[in-house]
């Protein structure tokens, strides 16, 4: 009889212990197929970006001498819309040759302009150049576009595409790798709005938060750890640092505009400010992992220091703090990792604004990555779409780049005991 129970009993036990193994299972299953639709949504929204449509047109520069003094006079814009005339003589009437020229972006003449700026000698003849093309006519040779519709649900006309399939017959479309995307600030024209800007403001605001979160929170475990005193006190502020690391991080900024910019007058919308406010968000988490990566130094390790006759602070500095430095820094890059992914606190204090110019110091008005990419997701242009999905792949890019290194670094410098 008791061997019947229990052979019931292990039956149970088994079967529970399968079931449980089974629900694990699907819980991994189901979270990495959400993780692959995300990043099979971003990515296939996103990829395009890294290359953009160009247009090539044979300019008539005959006339044009190269002088820096009186280039700014020369009316590119004319010169451009000669060659598109020229290329299209049947379009005669005013209204078709306006959404003819639309074709191209609204910054053509100055992207020539600045090709003749560059080689000089292109001034006094007839030259073939690329010019970006107009941000629907970018989607349009992407094939996100889609034709099926009315065309007074689509932003290029029936015309139009129709003089972008002579183009392309005359191969005169030309794809090339979207530098402008990786070198120029924001704008209102999705073909030229570029991720600069916001990725300058977030590495400048990466730079402050790590040098004011560091050496505080790895100074602050060191203490709470090793040297402070166990009482109330010191039990408060662990509860408080725990706590700090559940606030949400909207709070730390309204914290940042109240404090640093209205009371102490720090300049709205820089970087400086941003990384404060990152640097108290990111000190909790820096000080958890660095107190956890202290406790695991082995107390032999202490204790044989103590007995060589070094001090106690001799002992931290010289043979704990370099067994804990693993740690520490993993800790301190993946809190530097959820700080350049935020964006609600730099909302606050102001880096939401349109910012043209690259930041060139920590207190030039700026945005940050995560920011821009906010930004573009309200635009209603469709070029912003998928402005906004390459953003995301970026940053997507750098956090993997970050978390590599912080396992890298784990497994390089970590000793086991």
């Amino acid at each position: 009889m008791n061997s019947k129970a229990t052979d019931l009993n292990l039956k149970r036990r088994y079967a529970a212990e399968r079931r449980f193994k089974i629900f694990g299972l699907v819980s991994i299953l189901t979270a990495t197929a959400f993780l692959a639709a995300i990043f099979a949504v971003i990515i296939g929204n996103g990829y395009s970006i890294f290359v953009q449509t160009k247009i090539k047109l044979d300019i008539d520069l005959t006339n044009v001498e190269y002088d820096e003094a009186t280039i700014r006079d020369v009316d590119f814009g004319r010169l451009i819309k000669e060659s598109m005339y020229k290329t299209f003589p049947e379009v005669r009437s005013r209204l078709d040759r306006r959404d003819l020229n639309k074709l191209l972006s609204t910054h053509a003449p100055y992207e020539l302009r600045d090709m003749v700026r560059k080689q000089p000698d292109l001034a006094g003849r007839i030259v073939s150049v690329l010019l970006t093309a107009h941000s629907e006519v970018d989607l349009y040779s992407k094939g996100r576009i889609d034709l099926s519709l009315p065309e007074s649900e689509r932003q290029l006309s029936d015309r139009q595409i129709s003089w972008l399939r002579e183009l392309e017959a005359q191969d005169r479309i030309e794809k090339r790798f979207n530098r402008a995307f990786f070198s120029r600030g924001s704008s209102r024209s999705p073909e030229q709005a570029g991720i600069l800007a916001g990725l300058t403001g977030s590495l400048f605001t990466m730079l402050i938060t790590f040098i004011l979160s560091f050496p505080i929170g790895i100074g602050a475990a060191v203490y709470l750890e090793e040297f402070a005193p166990q009482n109330r006190f010191t039990d408060l502020i662990e509860v408080n640092i725990n706590n700090l690391a559940a606030v949400p991080s909207i709070i730390f900024g309204l914290l940042g505009l109240a404090i640093f910019i209205n009371f102490f007058g720090l300049p709205r919308s820089a970087p400086l400010v941003g990384g404060i406010v990152l640097a108290l968000m990111t000190l909790p988490t820096i000080i958890i992992a660095s107190r956890a990566a202290i406790k695991s130094v082995p107390n032999s390790i202490r204790e044989a220091a103590l007995g060589l006759g070094a001090s106690r602070i001799q002992v931290v500095l010289h043979h704990v703090v370099p067994l804990a430095m693993p740690g520490m820094l993993t800790g301190s890059i993946i809190g530097m990792a959820q700080a350049l992914g935020e964006t609600a606190p730099l909302m606050m204090i102001g880096m939401v604004a349109f910012i043209v110019d690259v930041p060139t110091s920590v207190t030039d008005p700026s945005t940050a990555l995560p920011v821009q990419i906010f930004m573009w997701s309200e635009y209603p242009e469709q070029g912003f779409v998928e402005r906004a999905a390459g953003a995301i792949i970026v940053l997507l890019a750098i956090l993997l780049l970050i978390n590599a290194m912080a396992i890298f670094v784990r497994r390089r410098l970590e000793r086991r005991w």
